[in-house]
């Protein structure tokens, strides 16, 4: 009788157990299907060379999800899909963002595919997330399932942007620098796009020389080649390359080659990466059937936000091909990719803007992950782990729409 009245004590208190944790989430007041979303607000700041928009998703329950819809060039035409989007969720309860893509995707319009779209949609999924997090209480992270591990591998991208002179003996100097600060892979710009090609891999072999020089192994280097080689230029470039051990060479060939990708991935002795151009797993899978890069660079802001980016580096997982995010962009931007690669088995290191970690743990209140010997940690905060000062951003950093004024004069 004993063990009867035991087991049904602990069958009670089994049952009791999510009830009483969830008394202690913000959600407790109203219950997932009773929060609504009320209104929408934007931010735009000009950061460095970057355009930003940032997207607050406010309820009626006094928890606001924070997205990004930055996409320098085109933040009024992706505001704009974002006031598009806007009736079609106040009013609606924000839970489940997998349902919200879903419906976003497939029944608000057959035309979800492009830039505009994908970024406005990816805005508004990250922040959902956001907003589920916050509700019941956890990391973003949490409610994907991870993580699978306690840090993430960062480079330093942009990184040759802070020489004041391009030679080989600066490139030394500042690895050394960048290795004291804790840094264990950079990526940079190639530089000489107008040199003759012979000039131009000449310049980049005596870069690389004087890294290695400097710091030998210590920094692995990514190479931004901007869509700026042929398929014959870009296997002379990885032949000529390969001494220095690059870590990998980016999008060297224009990203709708998938064919000449193929070609080249088979071909180049240095492991080629591209994919922040790809909107969503339907775009990666032709590159992926043609073994077309052996690290891929989804981007959270553009390929449909965290619900998208799970899929396509699942589907990366199953080619044998490795994740390595395309992030260029602001707090929250980082914040949700990493969340994004907190369960990919695949993952390989992160893009990281480190220029701006101080900007960003400033308007953060200190809440911004920065790295620490070569990694990031995942914020331990509900949702995406961070709040941002949005009065303070856009009072220092005013939009100037830079982009369009530079495409403007070409």
């Amino acid at each position: 009788m004993a063990d009867v009245n035991r087991r049904r004590m602990l069958k009670r208190l089994a049952a009791a157990a999510p009830s009483a944790a969830l008394a202690a989430y913000p959600q407790a007041a109203g219950g997932a299907g009773q929060i609504k979303i009320t209104r929408l607000a934007y931010h735009r700041a000009t950061l460095r060379w970057r355009d930003l928009l940032f997207v607050e998703v406010h309820t009626d329950a006094g928890i606001v999800g924070l997205g990004e819809a930055t996409c320098h060039g085109r933040v009024d035409v992706v505001e704009a899909a974002l006031r598009w989007l806007e009736p079609y969720l106040i009013g609606t309860d924000p839970a489940g963002p997998e349902a919200h893509m879903d419906r976003m995707s497939y029944r608000l319009s057959r035309w979800n595919s492009g830039i505009i779209p994908r970024t406005a949609m990816s805005a508004i999924d990250i922040a959902l997330w956001d907003i589920e997090g916050k509700r019941l209480g956890v990391p973003v992270w949490r409610l994907l399932g991870g993580p699978i591990r306690k840090r993430y591998r960062a480079y330093y991208s942009h990184w040759s942007a802070a020489l004041a002179s391009p030679s080989p003996e600066a490139y030394a100097r500042w690895a050394v620098e960048t290795v004291n600060n804790g840094w264990t892979a950079v990526k940079f710009t190639v530089p000489g796009r107008d040199l003759p090609e012979s000039g131009r891999i000449e310049a980049l072999c005596a870069i690389l020389a004087a890294i290695r020089k400097a710091v030998g192994s210590k920094l692995d280097v990514g190479l931004e080649l901007a869509e700026s080689l042929t398929l014959r230029s870009a296997i002379r470039m990885a032949e000529a390359i390969r001494p220095y051990d690059p870590f990998f060479m980016e999008e060297p060939l224009p990203r709708e080659n998938l064919l000449e990708f193929g070609e080249l991935s088979a071909r180049s002795p240095v492991p080629v990466a591209t994919g922040e151009g790809q909107l969503s797993r339907f775009e990666f899978r032709p590159l992926l059937e043609r073994n077309g890069a052996r690290i891929i660079q989804p981007d959270v802001v553009k390929c449909g936000g965290i619900t998208e980016f799970r899929k396509i580096a699942s589907l990366a997982e199953a080619y044998g091909v490795e994740v390595a995010p395309h992030q260029c962009y602001g707090p929250i931007a980082h914040v949700a990719s990493l969340a994004a690669v907190s369960v990919c088995h695949n993952f390989l290191i992160h893009e990281w803007e480190a220029a701006d970690d101080k900007v960003y743990q400033e308007l953060t209140n200190g809440a911004y992950p920065v790295q620490q010997d070569g990694s990031i940690a995942l914020p331990e905060r509900p949702g995406l782990g961070i709040e941002v000062n949005f009065a303070d951003f856009v009072r220092r950093f005013p939009f100037k729409n830079l982009g369009a004024k530079a495409e403007r004069a070409g």
